[in-house]
Order: C-alpha cells, then sequence, then structure tokens
C-alpha cells in the first residue's frame, strides 16, 4: 500500500540528523547553531511522534483486517481502531502544515492609545495587564521596557518585552506562535470614567507585535544610517521629569522608522533599549516584504501585524468579547482581562491551520 504521508519520510531524516549533531560538542560551542538547531528539533520531534503514532494506529487497523477474516472479535473492534487512525492521519496532516518559523522567538509588544483620548489611554493599561497576565500563566517573563502614561493614570504607548524562560518543546509554547495574532486595532465599547450621563462610547487601542532577533548580528545595522537627538524626557501632560537630557529618537535613515525612549535615566541605557526596538521593527519589515512576496496560498490568513485592521471588540456592559476574524465569541470578558487569552488565541490558531490545510488542497 502506498504512503500517503510520504512527504513526511524526509522530516523524520532530518530529525535524526540534527540528533546525531545535538549530540556533538562542538555544536554547543557555537550559541546560536545550537539554539538554531533545537529549535528545529523540537519541531520536527513534533512531525516524528504524529507519524509514529499514525504508522501503529495504521499497522493496528491492517492487522486487525486480517484476523477478523477468521476471528470475530477482532472484526467489533476495527470501528474503533479505524477511528483511531483517522485521528491519528489528521494530527499527522496538520503538524506538517508549514510552521512558522519565528514561531519560537521572543517578542516585542508596542500597544498605543487610538481614538477615544483619555479612555483610550485607560484601555492600553487594561491590555497591558491582560498581556502581562497572560504571560505569567505561560511562564513567560516579562520587561516593560518604556512608557508614557496618560493624565488618568492610562497610557499613551507602552513596551514590552515577552520572553520564554524554557525550550520551545511544543511549538505552542512559543511566545510568537501564540501573540503574533494580537496585532492589530482592538476596540472596547464601555461608560468611561470621564461619562456623566451613563452613555457607552467606543474607543480603540492599536496592538503591533515584533518578532525580536536572537542577537544583534540577526539585523546588520550601518551607524551610518543613524540619526541620534537627545532631549529632556517628560512625564503624563508633558511637565519635565528629568533635567538631563536623557531621552533618545534613533531614526533609521533607509526606513524612516523612528524609536524614541525616556524611561532610563541614563542616555546610553535609553540608547540601548531604542535600538532593542528598532531592531525588531527592521526584522518585522523585512519579514512583511518576505511575506508580500509569497505567493497567496503560503500567506497567513489570519493577519499578524497590521494595525490598521480591527481584530477584536471588548464590550464591558455585555461582559462579551468578540474576536471579528475568527468568529470567536464568549461572554467571560473579566476573565479574559485576568489573563484568560488562550481560547481566544486557540481560536485564531485554528482559523490559520484550517485555511492553510484548505491552501494545500488537504
Amino acid at each position: 500500500m502506498s504512503n500517503p504521508f510520504a512527504a513526511a519520510e524526509p522530516l523524520l531524516a532530518e530529525h535524526a540528523m540534527i540528533e546525531s549533531q545535538l549530540s556533538a560538542p562542538e555544536v554547543h560551542a557555537d550559541a546560536a547553531r545550537a539554539r538554531k538547531l533545537g529549535r528545529r528539533y523540537a519541531e520536527l520531534g513534533q512531525v516524528v511522534a504524529a507519524y509514529r503514532a499514525w504508522r501503529a494506529a495504521t499497522d493496528d487497523v491492517e492487522d486487525a483486517t486480517e484476523l477478523a477474516q477468521t476471528d470475530t472479535a477482532f472484526a467489533a473492534e476495527l470501528p474503533s481502531l479505524r477511528g483511531a487512525a483517522d485521528g491519528a492521519a489528521e494530527r499527522l496532516r496538520r503538524v506538517l502544515v508549514p510552521r512558522d518559523p519565528d514561531d519560537g522567538r521572543d517578542v516585542i509588544l508596542e500597544i498605543k492609545a487610538g481614538e477615544g483620548g483619555e479612555e483610550s489611554a485607560l484601555f492600553v493599561g487594561d491590555l497591558l495587564r491582560m498581556y502581562l497576565r497572560y504571560a505569567e500563566r505561560r511562564r513567560w517573563s516579562t520587561e516593560i521596557i518604556e512608557s508614557t502614561e496618560s493624565d488618568l493614570g492610562g497610557y499613551k504607548d507602552v513596551h514590552v518585552a515577552v520572553k520564554s524562560r524554557g525550550t520551545l518543546g511544543d511549538l505552542g509554547q512559543g511566545v510568537w506562535a501564540s501573540l503574533k495574532y494580537e496585532g492589530g486595532v482592538h476596540r472596547v465599547q464601555r461608560v468611561p470614567v470621564t461619562e456623566s450621563q451613563g452613555r457607552i462610547h467606543t474607543s480603540a487601542a492599536g496592538v503591533l507585535v515584533l518578532p525580536e532577533p536572537e542577537d544583534d548580528a540577526e539585523v546588520a545595522i550601518d551607524q551610518n544610517d543613524l540619526r541620534i537627538d537627545v532631549y529632556r524626557s517628560s512625564g503624563p501632560g508633558g511637565q519635565s521629569v528629568n533635567t538631563t537630557d536623557s531621552a533618545v529618537r534613533i531614526t533609521h535613515l533607509p526606513t524612516g522608522i523612528t524609536v524614541s525612549m525616556q524611561n532610563e535615566k541614563s542616555q546610553l541605557q535609553n540608547r540601548e533599549q531604542a535600538m532593542r526596538v528598532l531592531r525588531a521593527r527592521l526584522l518585522a519589515a523585512k519579514q512583511e516584504e518576505a511575506a508580500a512576496a509569497a505567493s497567496e496560498a503560503r500567506r497567513s490568513q489570519v493577519r499578524t501585524v497590521d494595525r490598521s485592521e480591527r481584530i477584536r471588540t471588548y464590550n464591558y456592559p455585555e461582559n462579551r468579547i468578540a474576536d471579528h476574524r475568527t468568529g470567536y465569541k464568549a461572554y467571560n470578558l473579566d476573565a479574559v482581562l485576568d489573563g484568560d487569552l488562550d481560547p481566544v488565541v486557540r481560536s485564531a490558531i485554528d482559523a490559520d491551520e484550517a485555511a492553510q490545510l484548505a491552501a494545500a488542497g488537504s
């Protein structure tokens, strides 16, 4: 019988080859190479496990079919064995869907206030808390690397680095693998604290998710391509909070990308943080160019970093959360804002996989 999953066999061979390479001490002398091999090994490990499970389930069906000719007990087992084989085949089909090579990366989240003034800034604070609590549930570490507070205690904008503390393992555990679906416009419907008539208002905040480069060498930046300005940092309402020119604004002249940092008291620290965000933005721009050049069939159907797209609504009066890309809807907004974001993220992952499977003709 021909193997419908013959395409998996080269991947099994690659997994075995990487396993052998990872046992060599000289590989681990190069941390970047070891990390890259480890990530690929973990990715292929899912294919190997799924393939072996499918092979075993298929063998069970073949054996039971043969034995059923002389023993009715085996004939009775065939329906359940075939069901298990079908389930194993579906699992294998899913893990064979081409994976995003960035799924294991750490990320930098940018959350910015949009339409709605102070109410939008307060919503940015709510989103920030949601992501921090979600990261805590996933055992990821977080670091607020830049923030600009608003007069009422919200944020005009905030940058948060989110890092995985362990190895990649299951690809679903990667930071980018989950948070890449958060990019876009997040809309909130509620009665603002500044509203005296009790009327519901709609405000919005933009979220941008940037995969973080693994090291400085991954995104080469010519210092001659940078314009660096320093200025005095300020707090809410424009008040001065620093008497020295410690704030830094870096402009990447070829692309026009500008990053400003003022949270740290040291100009050097602000410069380092600005360069960190700049590298992440340049990596994202490079990847967007590659995605635009790719065929339609290879592009994700769930957009990841388009802040112009309205992706989700948070309705406080109804305690409702709704994702407009996937059709997901639930009435547990309070739990979601407390970090219970997994079901919402899962709906995006499932929609993405389904679209890729359909595009591949599976």
